[in-house]
């Protein structure tokens, strides 16, 4: 029987399936497939598991739920939590360096937009709708409460490194089509001028290069040298994004690879984990993808994506994932799934503007 899980894997799972599908070894996503995992003797694991059920069963009964043997679903950047019996899942932040004040901002958002796709019948993982759409303190974390949902063909980080190539790579093709409805359904968002222009990459990327320069983690003086005019780059792309590239239409975005946050269940798919949420180019969400997956893509949604703009957020995404190294001393394993991107990111012609 396939394990149940709701909401999917969040940005370190999916990042690592977005550098696969772009064509990298799976080496290092096998090297890593634990870190998904609770428990496995990992005492930081353990810790992160202590602290989540404490925090989720305490706000669960705050709330009234009855949580009878609640048990970890999954950990990578965030803890998840299945309220067993109850059909609900917690979210407990646990990689993060913002402050339970700004996770609870950044959260908002996402239930604004993941609440309203809901309301509309948009095949979205819902917020719980047995508390109400608003998250919930505990200690040093801010929580957020989804509904329950059973996967019926979930593929875990080892699943992945041991797949055949070719049929991933379609399975993941075909969940990049499966974006362009999300992606129409999103343009009609009513608050979408409340959302910030692509919060991930700024104040997001420059909050972690601030953590690396005082605890520099893989990355020379001349690689956080780059990664710093790289972020000034991207400062500029988000203050004018049409000086950059005139015509640009930005409209509230999934903002962490929708493609690759998707649960299959026996009703069809369901879209997860929107905690990214943004105001963007419909681009930010299909970084990192290849041809296969962008033809899916632009055949669904009936346009042309902007290559230019592609290959700087392609770039950006990648800073961004070079980035996340600053958390690693909460979780070294992730040293080993963002190795890859690292040299990828080496390897890539510094991120410039058009004109510059």
């Amino acid at each position: 029987m396939t394990p149940p899980t709701s909401p999917a894997p969040s940005a370190g799972a999916a990042g690592a399936r977005s550098r696969l599908a772009a064509g990298q070894s799976a080496a290092a996503v096998g090297a890593a497939a634990g870190a998904g995992q609770p428990g496995g003797g990992d005492p930081l694991a353990a810790q992160r598991t202590e602290r989540a059920l404490r925090c989720a069963t305490t706000a669960a009964r705050r709330l009234g739920l009855r949580p009878g043997e609640p048990r970890v679903l999954h950990d990578i950047f965030n803890v998840l939590v299945h309220l067993d019996p109850e059909p609900v899942v917690v979210r407990v932040p646990s990689l993060t360096l913002l402050s339970p004040e700004e996770q609870a901002a950044r959260q908002r958002r996402e239930l604004a937009v993941t609440g309203w796709l809901a309301d509309t019948g948009a095949p979205v993982v819902r917020p719980s709708p047995l508390v109400p759409r608003e998250p919930v303190a505990c200690e040093d974390a801010s929580l957020t409460f989804w509904e329950f949902v059973v996967e019926t063909d979930r593929l875990s980080l080892a699943d992945i490194a041991a797949a055949d190539p070719r049929r991933l790579a379609d399975r993941f093709t075909e969940q990049n089509g499966w974006a362009a409805e999300l992606h129409r359904l999103l343009a009609g968002f009513p608050d979408a001028a409340d959302l910030p222009v692509l919060a991930p990459l700024v104040p997001g990327i420059g909050r972690l290069l601030d953590r690396l320069r005082r605890e520099p983690v893989l990355l020379t003086t001349a690689d956080l040298d780059r990664a710093e005019r790289e972020y000034a780059g991207l400062e500029a792309l988000v203050a004018a994004p049409a000086a950059s590239f005139p015509g640009v239409r930005l409209q509230a975005l999934h903002g962490d690879s929708p493609g690759y946050n998707v649960l299959r269940t026996a009703n069809g798919h369901l879209f997860s984990d929107f905690e990214d949420t943004t105001l963007g180019p419909v681009e930010w969400d299909l970084t990192m993808l290849d041809d296969a997956a962008l033809e899916s893509y632009e055949n669904a949604a009936g346009l042309r994506l902007d290559r230019a703009l592609l290959d700087v957020l392609d770039g950006a995404r990648l800073l961004q994932a070079v980035s996340s190294l600053a958390v690693t001393s909460r979780m070294p394993q992730l040293r080993d799934m963002l190795a890859p991107a690292v040299e990828q990111w080496r390897a890539r012609p510094p991120l410039t503007l058009p004109g510059t």
